[in-house]
């Protein structure tokens, strides 16, 4: 049975403000984990480019004269210097651009960011800022002082809301250590690939309503 937690909302400065409910079917399921496997791979796979290419003997320039008769040289008989043995020749079985994408059903998505959220949250590492001591202006510096208190110097996914955190945004983007994403972009592989998850209150508002929704 699934439990709802309780977590602390936190200002700029690590002070209290309220409290944030997780509830249970978002932040308290087992991890299966070659459902999550295969999601993050789907989506790792969906990144790929796939424009790699090598040219075959067909695509090569030149070569449509044989470079020695057949007969009588005491060699093995070549129809064209374009082939795959001689430098310059065509390449076999070389890449060739391909779609590396994977289609995954919606709900299967939805249940791996579902329980990448529960595995950070029985760690302890879900966490709500209600501000980044951000105003009006961008300021990097305030935002990783206010991150810092929280996480420390682990890494952190930032989680805000594009209609309100906007210059939150841009006062995070350039840190390094930390990867920031609207509401509407969280996914299991960042979830995953950073050790907490800082939700802005009005982002963990957002999810969990999007949630409801559905």
């Amino acid at each position: 049975m699934t439990e709802t937690r309780n977590i602390d909302i936190l200002d700029a400065s690590g002070k209290k403000t309220g409290t944030a409910e997780l509830p249970g079917d978002v932040f308290d399921l087992d991890l299966n984990i070659p459902l999550v496997h295969q999601v993050v791979n789907a989506q790792l796979a969906a990144a790929r480019q796939g424009t790699h290419a090598t040219k075959t003997r067909a695509d090569v320039s030149g070569g449509g004269k044989k470079p020695f008769r057949q007969k009588g040289t005491g060699r093995a008989r070549q129809g064209s210097i374009r082939a795959p043995q001689f430098a310059g020749g065509g390449i076999v079985h070389g890449p060739q651009p391909r779609d590396y994408s994977q289609k995954t059903p919606k709900k299967m998505k939805a249940a791996a960011l579902r329980q990448a959220l529960s595995d950070r949250a029985r760690a302890g590492r879900i966490h709500v800022l209600s501000d980044f001591g951000v105003t009006e202006t961008p300021s990097t510096k305030a935002a990783k002082a206010a991150l810092t208190g929280v996480v420390d110097n682990r890494r952190a996914l930032i989680v805000l809301t594009p209609e309100v955190d906007d210059v939150v945004a841009l006062s995070v983007n350039n840190l390094a250590e930390h990867h920031a994403l609207f509401v509407g972009e969280l996914n299991t592989y960042d979830v995953l690939a950073n050790d907490d998850v800082v939700f802005s209150s009005t982002a963990l508002d957002s999810f969990l309503k999007k949630g409801e929704d559905k």
